[in-house]
């Protein structure tokens, strides 16, 4: 119907009362809110939702949609590495990577403390929703408290003190760090103030967040306490910087998954599901890779400037699963699982040179962008990972389990090389001609090999471990044939050199970890003693080379006893190094490898033991009934 207004006549005239016009309005407005409503019960109506609602209400639904390479600045390309524990680094390009501790029973009353608060805290957020992770059920699923008996004190005396030695190292450490770089996020020890780096985004506190476990393992509860407040009031995770996805999954939601389940406390559970939820638009890709930088705040992403055609980097796309999958586990949301399940099916799907992994993979094609395989920087932690995804699984992801014995085999056909000297090394593959070179990096091999013999085939249980144990030593010998008895950033098995580096660029060491991993993996595995002597020889060369005034410094050359120093004081060096260091002389109950694996920055995340959480609410719904 249409109603004309004619000349000279009222709306009252045009047959309409008061009442009708009131039941007229009121039609009107419930079809309005009718249809206004379906936007939102409709089954397909995200892209309506978005209309109304604010970026932080909508939750990511998208699985492979390309961004593209949307800033000028990603187009062009970062050109500047990261000074990741990964991906191969130049001196240049990295811009240089306790005395007097309180009572023993002063720090477990202090510790305890800290976990009767966060155990109340959790027991009134959880249990309302049976699909909401409870904290309580977790730790009952634990075989042993996550610290030991007695927080991992060895008996031996010798031991402990020189586990002893290891905390006044953090504590000396940390206490620079918060004296002169508090809240930046490293400590610069010679010039006695802070490094912020461009690799984290406008994420400040890396050393922080880094440090959190280690302090707490530790017994530094105070020192814990700082960073935890430091956290709570000064993390902030709205910056608006370009981050490199490896870096900060490894690091930041590594240290804030790892700190809440030690702890307990809430804070460091919603940091790490804001902060990963924050990581989700780098994989809106046509294939779901992801690509490596991403700015945090507009969810642009794109790829290393330095990186072959675009291409994204294997050991960082495929360095996501151990801590997407707890992400999953702790938000009851499935989308940072399903992320990295969709890498491993479009991996399993492509086909490998030789059984290898190229380290250069297109986000948008799918394809390898070269042929060039390493198991130290750009490959190695994918490696890793798989391993421990099968691990972490309660030995369940028997197709992680099979993707990382059949990459092994490859390995082994191809790049495993003995030396004139006797000395096993991983070379390089660059589209099948060798490089016989290894770097400090790949010597985290020998602890993943190590951990990974007992799931292979039966029969080649004691090959692995002696496999594990060549490569261990090797890395030894990489510190031994030197004047600081530190290891270089590479050495050569080529042209009469044998764990050397013949190349002044690769003479450098930046506080490195990989090699005291692996002898704390080695140590668990065998109590060969070894390999805790190994661990002291590094403990004494650290501290006559690298411990400055301030802090712990790098060097440029190992070589030389006069050394010079890069006046960095990597966060990494707090969590990881520090770390292993202080695990190789602990019990082997302190973070029990039965419970947990640790991330690739040596961040300790539990095994999930799916069957034992169900049975636990399973008793406890029939207690309620």
């Amino acid at each position: 119907m249409v109603f004309r207004k004619l000349p000279g006549v009222s709306a009252s005239g045009m047959g309409l009362r008061l009442s009708q016009k009131f039941m007229f309005l009121l039609f009107l407005s419930g079809l309005v809110t009718l249809c206004f409503g379906a936007l939102f019960f409709l089954p397909d109506s995200v892209r309506l939702k978005r209309i109304f609602l604010s970026k932080t209400e909508i939750q990511p639904v998208t699985v492979g949609s390309d961004q593209g390479m949307t800033s000028a600045k990603g187009e062009a390309g970062i050109k500047l590495k990261s000074q990741s524990r990964k991906p191969p680094v130049s001196y240049e390009a990295t811009e240089v990577r306790l005395a007097g501790g309180k009572a023993q029973e002063d720090l477990n009353l202090s510790r305890s403390k800290t976990e009767s608060a966060s155990e109340k805290v959790t027991s009134s957020n959880h249990g309302a929703n049976s699909d909401t992770f409870s904290y309580k059920k977790f730790r009952r699923c634990l075989f042993k408290p996550p610290l030991g008996r007695d927080n991992g004190r060895p008996v031996d005396p010798q031991t402990n003190e020189r586990r002893e030695k290891v905390r006044e190292m953090m504590k000396f450490a940390w206490d620079n760090y918060k004296r002169y770089a508090w809240g930046k996020n490293e400590l610069r020890p010679l010039t006695r103030n802070g490094h912020i780096g461009n690799m984290f985004g406008g994420l400040r506190g890396a050393s922080i967040v880094d440090s959190l476990d280690t302090l707490y393992i530790m017994g530094l509860m105070d020192e814990y306490n700082d960073a935890k407040e430091w956290v709570k009031t000064s993390l902030d995770l709205n910056s608006n910087g370009e981050a490199s996805l490896f870096e900060v999954n490894i690091r930041y939601v590594g240290g804030l998954l790892s700190a809440y389940y030690l702890t307990g406390e809430e804070l460091f559970k919603n940091k790490a599901v804001e902060l990963g939820e924050k990581l989700l638009p780098a994989f809106n890709t046509p294939t779901g890779i992801p690509r490596g930088v991403i700015n945090l705040g507009s969810g642009t992403s794109w790829s290393w400037g330095w990186a072959s055609a675009g291409s994204s980097i294997l050991a960082e796309f495929g360095t996501l699963h151990l801590e997407f999958v707890h992400l999953t586990e702790l938000s009851s949301n499935p989308v940072y699982t399903e992320k990295v399940m969709n890498i491993r099916k479009l991996l399993n799907k492509i086909e490998k040179p030789h059984g290898l992994y190229p380290n250069f993979l297109s986000p948008v094609s799918g394809n390898w962008v070269q042929h060039h395989v390493s198991i130290g920087g750009l490959g190695d932690s994918f490696y890793e990972y798989l391993i421990k995804s099968y691990l972490m699984s309660d030995k369940t992801d028997d197709d992680a389990k099979k993707m990382y014995y059949t990459a092994l085999e490859a390995i082994e056909a191809n790049l495993v090389q003995k030396s004139p000297g006797g000395l096993t090394y991983m070379a390089e593959w660059r589209g099948g001609i060798l490089d016989h070179k290894m770097g400090h990096l790949a010597c985290f091999s020998g602890g993943m090999i190590g951990i990974g013999a007992d799931d292979g085939a039966p029969e080649k249980r004691q090959h692995y471990l002696d496999l594990a144990a060549e490569i261990t030593h090797t890395c030894h010998e990489s510190y031994t044939r030197s004047a600081t008895k530190l290891g270089p950033e590479a050495f050569r098995f080529d042209s009469g050199a044998e764990a050397t580096a013949t190349r002044l660029s690769d003479r450098y060491y930046i506080l490195r970890p990989e090699v005291i991993e692996s002898y704390m993996y080695m140590w668990r595995l065998t109590h060969d003693p070894k390999y805790r002597e190994w661990g002291w020889e590094a403990v004494e060369a650290l501290e006559q080379h690298c411990r400055v005034e301030s802090g712990f410094s790098g060097i440029r050359d190992v070589y030389t006893t006069s050394v010079s120093h890069d006046n960095m004081q990597q966060s990494f060096f707090l969590s990881e190094t520090l770390k292993y260091l202080y695990l190789l002389f602990s019990d082997d109950d302190l973070l029990s490898l039965e419970d947990w694996v640790f991330n690739t920055e040596a961040h300790p995340l539990p095994i999930i033991r799916n069957s034992c959480l169900q049975d636990d609410a399973t008793q406890e719904k029939t207690a309620s009934e």
